[in-house]
C-alpha cells in the first residue's frame, strides 16, 4: 500500500486539513446552523438500523472534503479489503484480523492461507448452541444431578468485558432463572465476591483463554477449581462444572475440563473483537442461541455497510474521521462515550480497551516513531448520572472534549414519564453543549453582572448523537461493530497496527519476576530500581508483621 511509505504528515490533505483547521478555528456552531438551517438533517445518515445525527460537529463540508481525501490519501478502501479477504494486516504477529468472519452467513467464504473459515465459524457456533440449550432446558446438569443455576465467566481484558458489557445490555431478554457473574481480576476479592452465595453444586464456570496460560485467568479458573472441590469432593466434578473456551486442547484437559466441552476460536480473532466469537458463550446461554444470531446479524448489517457504502455516507468512517479532525487537528486529548440507557452502563468500558488497547500506539506498522496524536482516553458513564458528575467540565472546562451520545427511541422498561425525561435530557446536552448561553441573553434575562462569567456557556462543543429504535441484540451488534470499525479506520488512516498489544507485556513479565520476591524467604535485596525495592520490603514487613 503506497501510503504507507509516506509520513502521514507528509500527504497532501494531511496539510490541507491542519491548514484549514486554522482558517476555521474560531468558527461557532451557532453561526453553521443559522448560515445553513438545514444542516440537522443533511449530516445526518441511518445505516443497519442506526441513525448518526453528525450535524454537531465543527466542520463545515469542505471539512469533510478534506477528509475524505485523507481517507483515500492513507489507502483506507485497500485496508479495508485486504481484511475483508482475509490478509495478514496484523504485521508484527503476521496474523489475519478477521472479526467480520466470525458473523459471515453459512453462504460466505472467507480463505486464510487458502482455506475457507466460514464452516469452522458455524461448527463452533452450533456446538455451541446446543450446549447453551442443554443449559437453559436443564437437561445439563451438576455433578451432583442438580440445575445449572449460575453461569460464572472467567477471563480478562476481551475474554471478560465484552460478554460482561453484552449480558448486561441484554439483560431485558436473559434467561431470569439463570445468573450471571464475571471474574476477571486477580485480586482474590473479585472471585470472592462472585461467588458469594452461590452454591458450588449448581454453578458453571467458562474458563476463556486462547492459550489457556494466562496468569490471571489461570489463577481465577484454578482457585474457582479448589471452591468447587471443597464441596463436590470429587475431581470428575470439574467436568461437570467448567468448560473452557481455549484452542489448547493439552492445558483444557490437564484442568480435569471434557475437551467435548471445549469451544475454539482463531489466533485472528483478537481478544477485544471476539465477544461474537465462542468467548460469548455465557451471552448465548443468557440469551439464547436465537438471539445471539440475532446480534450476529446486527453485526453483518453494519460490516456490509462499512464494507460498500461509500466513504462520505459510511457511519464508521465518518466517526473515525472525526476523531481524527478532533485529535490530530484540533488537540482534543480525551473522548466521552455517554450511553444515555442503564443497560448501556459498562458500553464505556467496553470501548476503552476496544479504542484505546487497539490504537494506542506510537510507532507505525514500519516500527517509525508517530509525530502526531493517536488514540484519545475513552471514558464516560451512562446519562443522566454523568450530568451530575463530569458535565461541569465539559460544559465550562478548559479542554475540548468531543462526545458520542448514545439512546434508544424506545424503552425497554417503559415507566411513566422517565424514558421521555431520559431522551430529553440527551437531546438538551446536545443543543447545549453545541450552541451554549451568551452572556447577552443572561442579562436580558436579568441576571446581575456579577454572576454573568459563571453562568456563561461557551458553547461550540462538538458531539455525534447515535439512536437505536430500541435496544435489541440486532441493534447492540450493529453498535458494537460501528465502533470496531471506527477503530479500524482511524488505525489505517494513522498507519498503526490496530491489533497487537505489546503495551500489556511488559508489566506482566515484571510481576511474574516481583511475585517470588515478596515471600519472606527471597533475598533480603529485591535487584530492583531503590523504589521498587522500598514498596516490596515494606510490603515483607507489613505482612510479617501481621
Amino acid at each position: 500500500m503506497k501510503a504507507q511509505r509516506a509520513r502521514r504528515t507528509e500527504l497532501s490533505a494531511w496539510r490541507a486539513l491542519a491548514e484549514h483547521a486554522s482558517e476555521i478555528g474560531g468558527l461557532h456552531l451557532r453561526s453553521l446552523f443559522t448560515e445553513d438551517p438545514e444542516r440537522g438533517e443533511r449530516l445526518s445518515l441511518e445505516a443497519a438500523g442506526l441513525y448518526l445525527d453528525y450535524a454537531k460537529n465543527r466542520i463545515t463540508d469542505r471539512t469533510l472534503r478534506l477528509l475524505v481525501q485523507l481517507a483515500e490519501a492513507s489507502d483506507l478502501r485497500a485496508h479495508i479489503d485486504a481484511m475483508f479477504r482475509g490478509a495478514k494486516i496484523n504485521v508484527t504477529e503476521q496474523r489475519a484480523v478477521l472479526h467480520v468472519a466470525l458473523r459471515a452467513p453459512r453462504s460466505a467464504s472467507i480463505r486464510v492461507d487458502g482455506r475457507d473459515v466460514v464452516p469452522g465459524v458455524h461448527a463452533v457456533l452450533d456446538r455451541m448452541a446446543a450446549f447453551a440449550e442443554r443449559v437453559r432446558s436443564g437437561d445439563w446438569t451438576g455433578y451432583t444431578g442438580r440445575h445449572i443455576r449460575n453461569v460464572v465467566n472467567i477471563g480478562i481484558g476481551g475474554s471478560d468485558l465484552g460478554p460482561a458489557m453484552a449480558c448486561e445490555a441484554l439483560a431485558h431478554y436473559s434467561d431470569r432463572d439463570l445468573a450471571f457473574r464475571f471474574v476477571s481480576n486477580v485480586d482474590g476479592t473479585d472471585f470472592a465476591e462472585a461467588t458469594r452465595g452461590l452454591d458450588p453444586a449448581e454453578t458453571l464456570f467458562v474458563v476463556c483463554s486462547k492459550t489457556f496460560t494466562t496468569l490471571e485467568t489461570l489463577t481465577n479458573a484454578r482457585t474457582a477449581r479448589t471452591w468447587c472441590l471443597a464441596a463436590l469432593e470429587d475431581d470428575a466434578a470439574v467436568a461437570k462444572h467448567f468448560v473452557a473456551v481455549s484452542t489448547n486442547a493439552a492445558e483444557v484437559s490437564r484442568f480435569g475440563i471434557d475437551t467435548a466441552n471445549m469451544f475454539e476460536f482463531w489466533d485472528w480473532v483478537g481478544g477485544r473483537f471476539s465477544v461474537d466469537s465462542a468467548i460469548g458463550l455465557a451471552l448465548m446461554i443468557a440469551i439464547g442461541p436465537s438471539r445471539f444470531r440475532e446480534m450476529l446479524a446486527g453485526f453483518y448489517a453494519m460490516d456490509e455497510h462499512f464494507r460498500s457504502a461509500p466513504f462520505e455516507r459510511n457511519m464508521p468512517v465518518l466517526l473515525g474521521l472525526l476523531g481524527i479532525w478532533y485529535t490530530d487537528f484540533l488537540g482534543a486529548r480525551t473522548h466521552a462515550v455517554l450511553p444515555y440507557d442503564q443497560y448501556l452502563r459498562r458500553f464505556p468500558a467496553y470501548l476503552q480497551q476496544l479504542e484505546m488497547e487497539s490504537n494506542g500506539k506510537s510507532v507505525d506498522r514500519a516500527g517509525q516513531r508517530v509525530d502526531y496524536a493517536t488514540a484519545p482516553v475513552v471514558w464516560g458513564q451512562p446519562g443522566t448520572n454523568g450530568q451530575h458528575a463530569f458535565f461541569q467540565l465539559i460544559h465550562q472546562g478548559t479542554q475540548l472534549v468531543p462526545c458520542d451520545f448514545i439512546g434508544c427511541c424506545e424503552s425497554l422498561n417503559p415507566l411513566g414519564p422517565h424514558h421521555d425525561l431520559l431522551m430529553a435530557n440527551l437531546f438538551a446536552q446536545t443543543q447545549a453543549l453545541a450552541f451554549g448561553r451568551l452572556a447577552s441573553e443572561l442579562r436580558a434575562e436579568g441576571v446581575p453582572d456579577t454572576q454573568v462569567p459563571h453562568r456563561t456557556f461557551p458553547g461550540n462543543h462538538p458531539s455525534n448523537t447515535i439512536l437505536l429504535p430500541r435496544l435489541t441484540p440486532e441493534a447492540l451488534g450493529a453498535l458494537v461493530a460501528l465502533y470496531e470499525h471506527k477503530v479500524f479506520v482511524q488505525g489505517a488512516i494513522w498507519n498503526i497496527n490496530s491489533f497487537d498489544q505489546w503495551g500489556v507485556e511488559l508489566g506482566k513479565i515484571l510481576a511474574q519476576r516481583i511475585a517470588p520476591e515478596l515471600s519472606s524467604e527471597a533475598a533480603p535485596e529485591p535487584p530492583h530500581d531503590s523504589s521498587t525495592n522500598a514498596l516490596i520490603q515494606r510490603f515483607r514487613r507489613h505482612r510479617s508483621g501481621r
